[in-house]
C-alpha cells in the first residue's frame, strides 16, 4: 500500500486542477440542467392548461375519424307506410348502386324486414308496431304504435331516448336511429367502397374474374372503344375517388418542388460566391447579400405562398414561386456558408499560375463545394416536397388543395386516407432516391 504525504498531495492537486478544484458549473452542471428542464416541463403543463386540455378533449372523435379512414358506410331508410308496408329507400349516391339488393337485408314471411347489422350478432327487425334491436347479447324492443317511440323494458347503456326518436349506437357497426314512421340505418363496412370502378362504370359490381374476361376477350361493351380502354377510362374518371383528379394533382406537387427547388438553386450559386468573404473581399456585398438571404428564409414558405396566391391566383405557379423564393434564401445561406469554409490552398495554387478567376474556381473551389452542393439540394429537393403539399392547401395547388378539400366535408375520410398514402409513398420514394443519389454523387456508396 502506497502513502501519500501532503507534499505529494499538493503536487498532484497542484499538476491537476481541473480535477480538484472545479467550478460550481462542473459539479452541479448535469444537476442544474435536470432541474430547468422538469421546471420548464411544470411551466409548459401551467402555460397550455394541459389537464383541462385532456379532460375536455373529445377523444371519442378520434375513434370515429380512423374508423373512417379505413371504412365506409351504407345508410338505408325504412319507411312504415299507413298500409303497414316497409319501404326500403337509399341514399342518391348510395355505395351499392341506383338499385341495391343487399343480402343482409331479408323480407320475411309476415311481412316485417330483418336487417343483418354485422357478423356478430348485430340485427334489426323492423316491423308496422315495433322495431326489435339485438346488440350485445340482449333484445331490445321499441314500440312505435304510440306518438313517440318507446323502449319496452329497461333501457341499456348504448341506447339513448329522446322525445321523438330512439337512437342505437352499436359501436363500428353503425348504428339505428327510430321514430314512429320511419328506421334508419347506419351499417359500415371494411375497406373503400368502390375504389376501381363507381356506380356508372358498365363494370361496376362484376366479380374480377369477369372483368378481365370482357377486357381481354369479351364482347365490346361500346362498339367504338375497346373495353381496356373503357376500363381505363372508368377508373380514371372514378367520380367518387376521382383518381384522374388526384393522380395529376400530385404530380403537380412533384414538379412545384422540383421546379421551385431548381431554380433556386440556379439563383443562389451565383450569389453565394458574392456573398462569401472569401472569394468575394466586398463586405458591403457580403453582408447585403447574407441579409437578403435572411430575410428570404425568414418569410416561411406559406407566407410566400399566402401573397403569391393574391398576385397570381391560385394554382401551381404560386406554389413554385414560393418554394423558389424559401430556397433562394436557404440554400445562398448554406451554399455560402460551405464556401467560406474551404481550404484556400488549391485555390492559392491555381492562382499562383495566372489561371483565369473562371479556372481558379472552376478547379480551385468546386472539387470542394459540390458535395456540399449536391448534399444539401437533393435534401431540400426532398423536403419540398412535403413542403408543396402544404401550401397547396392554402391555394397553391397541387395535392395539397384536394387533400384540404376533402378534409373541409368532414365525411370523405377514406378519401383523406387515400391521399395521405400516396403522399407518403411519393416521399419515401423520394427520400430514397435523394439518398442514392447523395451516395453516388459523392463517392460514399459502400460495395
Amino acid at each position: 500500500m502506497t502513502v501519500i504525504d501532503a507534499n505529494r498531495m499538493h503536487e498532484i492537486e497542484a499538476r491537476y486542477p481541473e480535477y480538484f478544484h472545479r467550478s460550481f458549473r462542473q459539479r452541479f452542471g448535469g444537476l442544474m440542467i435536470v432541474i430547468a428542464t422538469l421546471l420548464y416541463g411544470l411551466y409548459a403543463v401551467w402555460f397550455f392548461d394541459l389537464p383541462k386540455l385532456f379532460a375536455e378533449a373529445h377523444w371519442e372523435r378520434v375513434g370515429i375519424y380512423l374508423s373512417q379512414w379505413v371504412s365506409y358506410d351504407v345508410q338505408p331508410e325504412f319507411r312504415i307506410q299507413d298500409d303497414g308496408s316497409i319501404a326500403v329507400r337509399y341514399p342518391r349516391f348510395s355505395p351499392l348502386g341506383d338499385n341495391p339488393h343487399p343480402d343482409w337485408v331479408v323480407d320475411n314471411p309476415d311481412g316485417s324486414i330483418t336487417v343483418a347489422v354485422s357478423g356478430a350478432g348485430l340485427a334489426v327487425t323492423i316491423s308496422k308496431s315495433e322495431t326489435i334491436v339485438t346488440a350485445h347479447g340482449v333484445s331490445v324492443p321499441v314500440d312505435v304504435s304510440s306518438g313517440a317511440p318507446k323502449v319496452v323494458g329497461p333501457v341499456p347503456a348504448w341506447m339513448t331516448v329522446y322525445d321523438d326518436n330512439v337512437l342505437a349506437d352499436l359501436g363500428f357497426a353503425g348504428d339505428v336511429s327510430i321514430s314512429v314512421d320511419r328506421v334508419k340505418i347506419r351499417k359500415r363496412f371494411l375497406g373503400w367502397a368502390n375504389f376501381v370502378f363507381d356506380t356508372q362504370s358498365s363494370f361496376f359490381d362484376k366479380p374480377v374474374g369477369e372483368v378481365i374476361s370482357l377486357i381481354v376477350s369479351g364482347p365490346r361493351i361500346k362498339p367504338d372503344q375497346s373495353n381496356l380502354s373503357l376500363a381505363f377510362d372508368d377508373i380514371w374518371n372514378n367520380s367518387e375517388w376521382q383518381h384522374g383528379d388526384v393522380w395529376t394533382k400530385l404530380f403537380q406537387t412533384i414538379v412545384m418542388a422540383f421546379l421551385g427547388t431548381l431554380l433556386g438553386a440556379l439563383a443562389a450559386f451565383p450569389l453565394a460566391f458574392m456573398a462569401a468573404r472569401n472569394i468575394t473581399p466586398n463586405r458591403l456585398l457580403n453582408q447585403i447579400l447574407k441579409r437578403f438571404f435572411d430575410f428570404l428564409r425568414s418569410v416561411d414558405m406559406l407566407i410566400w405562398a399566402l401573397f403569391l396566391t393574391r398576385a397570381f391566383g391560385p394554382g401551381p405557379l404560386a406554389g413554385s414561386g414560393a418554394i423558389f423564393l424559401t430556397e433562394t434564401g436557404t440554400l445562398g445561406k448554406l451554399y455560402s456558408e460551405g464556401l467560406e469554409n474551404i481550404d484556400n490552398k488549391p485555390r492559392e495554387g491555381i492562382q499562383s499560375t495566372g489561371a483565369q478567376t473562371v479556372l481558379v474556381h472552376r478547379y480551385g473551389i468546386m472539387p470542394q463545394i459540390v458535395p456540399v452542393i449536391v448534399s444539401q439540394t437533393l435534401y431540400q429537393w426532398e423536403s419540398n416536397v412535403r413542403g408543396a403539399t402544404i401550401i397547396g392547401a392554402v391555394g397553391a395547388g397541387g395535392i395539397g388543395l384536394k387533400l384540404w378539400e376533402a378534409m373541409r366535408t368532414n365525411v370523405n375520410w377514406e378519401n383523406v386516407a387515400y391521399m395521405v398514402i400516396l403522399i407518403l409513398i411519393v416521399v419515401f420514394l423520394f427520400d430514397a432516391a435523394s439518398n442514392a443519389l447523395r451516395h453516388r454523387l459523392m463517392g460514399s456508396r459502400t460495395h
